[in-house]
C-alpha cells in the first residue's frame, strides 16, 4: 500500500466504480476526509435555533470530523441505493376498514441492514486488492451527516427539502458511507441545484421548512410521527393517516417525477404492512407488533408511536366502528399518551357513543394532560373549528 502511486489508487477508484452495481450499489461517490468546516457551522446555528431533532449525534465536532471516527482518514466513499416510490395493487380504506400508511422509507427490508450489507461486500472486495485497509462504515445512525458526505462525494446535491437529490435517480435513495485509511482520488460535487423551485416548502403540511434547506426537526411530520409523546393538537389533524415518516416534500419535487426503483428485491413493499389497517394495530400485543412491522424501518421506535399515530389516524377519519376501541384505550390503557390521542380521536368523532365515553372518562382520569385533552375534546365549538379547517 506505501509504494502505490496516484496512478494506482485512480485505477482502483476506476475499477470499484465499474464494479459497484455487482456489489448491489446504484451510485458510488468519492471525497476527501477533510473536517467539514462549513457544515459545522451550519450545524451550531442550528443548534442554536432550536431546530434539531434530537435523534442526531449530538457530539457537533464528531459529526464533522471523520478523523474523530477512524484515525488518519485519506478519503470516504459514499453509496446510494434507490427505493421504490409507488406502490403497486395498494388496498384501500373503506368505512370501518380504514388503513394508515408508512412512508416510504420504511417500504422493504429496513434499509440499515440493507446498507450495511452492501458496505460489507464493498469493504471485502476492497480488502481482497490492497493489504492494510482500514475502513468504518455507517448509514443513517452513524455519527457524519450522510447528505454533507454524498454531496461532497458527487452523488447529488442537498435540496430545498434536505434530501439529497441525485440527478439520475432523485431523492428516492438511501445513502451511507466509509471512511477509509485509502487515498482515493475524490470526485467532483454536483453543479445542479433546484432553481428557484420551492414547490417542497410551500407543500411542507406544518411549515417545517422554514428556509431552502433548513428544517425545524421539531415541527417535522416524519419526526412527530416518531416520537412517543403526547403530541399537540395543532399537529395532530397534519398527520392524517401517516403512521411513520411523511414524503410530502419528495413526492412533490419535480426531480422525481417518474422515478421510482423496484431493482433491489428487499426494499419492495408488501401492501397490507405499509398501509395496514388501523383498529388491528390498537389491539396488537408487543410479539405481534414485531411480527408484523419488525423487518421494517419504521419498527426502530417500538409499538406506541405507531399505535398513538393509528388512534389519531382513526380521529382524522372519524371512524365511527372505532368507539369502543377507542373508549377501551381510555379508559383502561395504563400509557398516558395513549389516552390523550384516544380522547382527541373521540372529540374528532364526536358521535353521542363518543362523547358518553368521554364524559365516563372524566371522572376517573387523573393525568392533568389527559384530563385537558378531554375537556376540549368536550367541547363542540372547539371540534368544530377544526373540522372547518380541513
Amino acid at each position: 500500500m506505501e509504494t502505490a502511486s496516484e496512478t494506482d489508487w485512480l485505477h482502483l477508484k476506476n475499477e470499484l466504480a465499474n464494479a459497484s452495481k455487482s456489489l448491489g450499489i446504484d451510485q458510488i461517490g468519492f471525497a476527501a476526509a477533510e473536517p467539514f468546516l462549513e457544515l459545522k457551522q451550519i450545524l451550531l446555528r442550528h443548534r442554536e435555533l432550536g431546530r434539531e431533532s434530537g435523534f442526531e449525534e449530538p457530539d457537533i465536532e464528531k459529526r464533522t470530523h471523520p478523523a474523530l471516527s477512524l484515525s488518519r482518514p485519506r478519503s470516504i466513499i459514499a453509496i446510494a441505493i434507490g427505493y421504490p416510490s409507488k406502490l403497486q395493487d395498494a388496498p384501500r380504506s373503506v368505512p370501518g376498514a380504514y388503513r394508515g400508511m408508512l412512508s416510504r422509507s420504511a417500504w422493504g427490508e429496513d434499509y440499515h441492514h440493507v446498507l450495511r450489507k452492501r458496505l460489507d461486500r464493498l469493504e471485502a472486495w476492497l480488502m481482497e486488492r490492497v493489504s492494510g485497509v482500514r475502513a468504518l462504515s455507517m448509514v443513517d445512525t452513524g455519527v457524519l451527516v450522510d447528505r454533507a458526505v454524498a454531496e461532497r462525494a458527487g452523488i447529488g446535491w442537498v435540496g430545498k427539502n434536505c434530501s439529497v437529490i441525485s440527478p439520475t435517480m432523485g431523492s428516492w435513495i438511501y445513502l451511507g458511507e466509509m471512511i477509509t485509511n485509502l487515498p482515493l482520488p475524490p470526485d467532483k460535487p454536483v453543479t445542479e441545484d433546484c432553481g428557484d423551485c420551492t414547490i417542497c416548502i410551500d407543500a411542507c403540511p406544518t411549515g417545517a421548512l422554514v428556509g431552502p434547506g433548513e428544517l425545524h426537526a421539531g415541527s417535522c411530520i416524519s419526526y412527530l410521527t416518531q416520537t412517543k409523546t403526547i403530541l399537540p393538537d395543532r399537529f395532530k389533524k397534519k398527520l392524517g393517516n401517516r403512521l411513520y415518516g411523511c414524503d410530502t416534500c419528495q413526492i412533490v419535487c419535480p426531480k422525481n417525477k417518474g422515478k421510482n426503483w423496484t431493482h433491489h428485491d428487499e426494499l419492495q413493499p408488501d401492501p397490507e404492512q405499509v398501509k395496514p389497517l388501523l383498529k388491528p394495530i390498537l389491539e396488537m400485543s408487543n410479539r405481534q407488533f414485531k411480527e408484523k412491522f419488525g423487518s421494517s424501518a419504521a419498527a426502530w421506535r417500538g409499538k406506541k408511536p405507531i399505535e398513538r399515530n393509528s388512534i389519531i389516524a382513526l380521529g382524522h377519519f372519524r371512524d365511527e366502528s372505532s368507539v369502543s376501541l377507542l373508549r377501551e384505550k381510555l379508559a383502561k390503557d395504563p400509557r398516558p399518551e395513549i389516552r390523550e390521542a384516544a380522547a382527541w380521536s373521540l372529540g374528532q368523532i364526536g358521535t353521542s357513543e363518543a362523547r358518553n365515553a368521554l364524559a365516563a372518562a372524566q371522572d376517573q382520569e387523573d393525568t392533568d394532560e389527559v384530563l385537558e385533552a378531554i375537556v376540549r375534546a368536550l367541547q363542540p365549538e372547539a371540534r368544530e373549528a377544526i373540522h372547518r379547517e380541513d
